[in-house]
Order: structure tokens, then C-alpha cells, then sequence
């Protein structure tokens, strides 16, 4: 991650500054399989707590890895589950207003389940599937506050997907 601050001239000509964040992409991965969508929650520290969402995550050590490939290895390492399907659904930016980092929406089916292989960091994450409409709820009552996780959803189902 780089944090920058650029000298920037406005349209009416006046000076200012402008802080932009430039992060790798990273993929969001829909586990979807009979009517049921894979989640993962885990403590958040920038937030100080503990939320659902689905499955994703980058490899910053590694920012040219193919997207496919980085969402089925998420996929794995934080659910346990492969997917013998993997449709990408999309490119969206994640807070284009500060940061260059976007994400890759993958549509997982044909799952199978096997063990998680999970990070550090990523020990104390619990993974369960739950039937679509009780995420939706999940979404609409603020249980799950994940801005990507809403949006891929949100794709999917402008899509027809979900």
C-alpha cells in the first residue's frame, strides 16, 4: 500500500491537494450453492468489530497474481471450499473518491467442501452458509455492514445471477 499526496489544480484554476490511497485489487468471491450463500466473519480492526461478508482478499506480496486464480485460492484458504464453476460477475472500485483499489466479483458453484488453509490473521474467522434471504436481511438490518459484499450481491441480482 502507498499513501500519496498530489499537488492538483481545480477547474476554477485554484490549487489544492489530493490524497489518494493505492492499494492492489483484490477478488470477492460468491459461494453460492442451493439456495445458500457462503459467509465468513471475522474481527475487523479498523472498525473494532466483528462482521460477516463474503469471502475475499488479496496477495499485496503478489499484485499481478491472474484474479481468477487469487478468488479460487481465497475461496479455499478461507471457507475450505472449491468450486468447479467460477463466472467473474464484474470489476467494481472500491472508494474511487481516495483509492485506486478495485475488486473482482467471482460467482462460485459446484462446491465442494474440504479444510480451510487460513492466514494468520485470518485464525479466528468462522465460515457458514445461510439461505439467501436471511442475508438479505442481514444486509438490510445492518448485520453485514461490508460495502463489497453488498455490491456484489447487488450485481448478481441486476444480473439475473441470484
Amino acid at each position: 500500500m502507498r499513501v500519496r499526496e498530489d499537488s492538483i489544480t481545480r477547474k476554477d484554476g485554484s490549487q489544492g491537494i489530493y490524497g489518494v490511497v493505492e492499494k492492489s485489487d483484490f477478488a470477492v468471491i460468491v459461494p453460492l450453492d442451493q439456495g445458500m450463500i457462503h459467509l465468513v466473519e471475522q474481527y475487523r480492526y479498523p472498525v473494532q468489530g466483528r462482521y460477516w461478508e463474503l469471502p475475499q482478499g488479496s496477495w499485496e506480496q503478489a499484485p499481478d497474481t491472474d484474479p481468477l486464480d487469487l478468488a479460487r485460492a481465497e475461496l479455499r484458504e478461507e471457507t475450505g471450499l472449491t468450486a468447479r464453476s467460477m463466472r467473474h460477475v464484474g470489476h467494481l472500485f472500491e472508494c474511487y473518491g481516495y483509492s485506486t483499489q478495485g475488486y473482482n466479483i467471482y460467482l462460485a458453484e459446484g462446491l465442494e467442501t474440504g479444510a480451510a488453509d487460513r492466514e494468520r490473521e485470518e485464525q479466528d474467522m468462522i465460515s457458514r452458509a445461510f439461505p439467501i434471504a436471511e442475508v438479505n436481511a442481514m444486509i438490510l438490518e445492518g448485520v453485514i455492514k461490508d460495502a463489497a459484499t453488498a455490491a456484489a450481491l447487488g450485481l448478481l441480482r441486476l444480473k439475473g445471477l441470484l
